[in-house]
């Protein structure tokens, strides 16, 4: 056996998940260059991430929350029920005060934005692997502030979404029709529309209309952000 397979037979299996393929190949690129880590397979969406895992049971997966056919969020709740000792560090474009909480509630162990430079990605990598959880100081101050009592009146109104509220609130908000949303989740549209009810009355919002003014205004800010 070579140095050179000996070493990568040793390195911890890590599965990237995400739907651009510009993205996941630099991200492939830069995991392979360290020698304690080795890739184990791509995927670009759910049922692929899953297969893969299946068939490769890496030792770590890194998840964009924004993936082809579902979110990364439902993903990962999928693999904590299915392989619950796999740790999911989630790598994404997306605002990390917003998501992260909810990502850290879904059963992932860490979040990174795509925007740090590539040492904070492996700096990621590295500590979920050891056990530890790897978040910004940031947010393990909104989390202690929710813990110790914050009231729900402090609470941003999307906040109280459900994480599948939020996912078809985060579509209306991209300009999609609910039978247009039915179908990318996978959820009839008798259920989309029970969503869009649901998020008008925790939003304070009462009609349709309201909701995607709402909607879209908070993904232009979000973007913008």
């Amino acid at each position: 056996m070579t140095n050179e397979k000996a070493k990568r037979d040793s390195a911890k299996q890590v599965l990237v998940v995400d739907d651009h393929e510009i993205m996941r190949q630099g991200l492939v690129q830069l995991i392979e260059q360290e020698g304690d880590l080795a890739i184990c397979g791509q995927a670009e969406d759910v049922g692929g991430a899953l297969k893969a895992i299946a068939d490769s049971r890496p030792d770590i997966a890194l998840v964009d929350i924004s993936l082809k056919d579902s979110s990364g969020i439902e993903l990962i709740k999928d693999i904590r029920v299915r392989w619950p000792d796999m740790p999911v560090l989630v790598l994404s474009m997306h605002d990390e005060s917003f998501y992260a909480e909810r990502v850290l509630r879904a059963g992932a162990k860490g979040y990174v934005s795509k925007s740090e430079v590539s040492a904070k990605v492996i700096e990621g990598i590295r500590k979920v692997l050891a056990g530890e959880l790897y978040v910004s100081e940031k947010v393990v101050s909104k989390i202690l502030r929710s813990t110790v009592g914050k009231q729900t009146s402090d609470v941003a109104p999307v906040d109280r979404l459900s994480d599948r509220e939020f996912e078809v609130f985060e579509l209306i908000g991209r300009g999609l029709q609910m039978r247009e949303i039915a179908a990318r989740l996978h959820l009839s549209l008798k259920t989309v529309e029970a969503h869009r009810e649901n998020m008008k009355k925790k939003l304070g919002l009462d009609s349709a209309g309201a909701l995607l003014t709402y909607a879209v205004q908070w993904i232009q800010i979000e973007r913008d952000a």
